[in-house]
């Protein structure tokens, strides 16, 4: 059975897909021998996280149960893959080192939406017979 994904799901899903996408791309040609390979490596990162969390995200909006933890789990990471990954961007192309205080709380973001996930998929057990 199909589950119903909302329009802001599915934008939501789509942009983030897209925007990792067009980051990796950006990072790959447009900041080479622009940022130095510090900075690239922390691009890196934060184009990685973003990749796996589109793909966790859209994995969590067509495939959990519809539930609190599945409405969380969605919020979750695209929390986290707006301050992990968007922090780790900033910092790679220069903002001041505090902006790096957000990425821990976007990692836990992305920790909590996994543990959401987890809550989700319980809600389809079978009751007991």
């Amino acid at each position: 059975m199909r589950q119903h994904v909302s329009g802001a799901q599915a934008l939501l899903v789509g942009i983030a897909g897209a925007s990792a996408v067009a980051l990796g791309a950006f990072g790959a040609h447009a900041l080479r021998g622009v940022i130095d390979d510090h900075g690239l490596e922390i691009w890196h990162t934060g184009v990685e996280y973003h990749f796996w969390h589109a793909l966790a995200l859209f994995g969590a909006v067509i495939g959990l149960p519809s539930c609190r933890a599945r409405s969380a789990a969605i919020l979750l990471f695209a929390l986290g893959i707006a301050m992990f990954s968007g922090s780790l961007y900033g910092l790679a192309l220069g903002a001041p080192r505090p902006v790096g205080l957000v990425t821990p709380v976007g990692g836990v973001a992305f920790i909590a939406g996994w543990i959401a996930v987890g809550f989700a998929l319980r809600q389809r057990e079978a009751p007991a017979a």
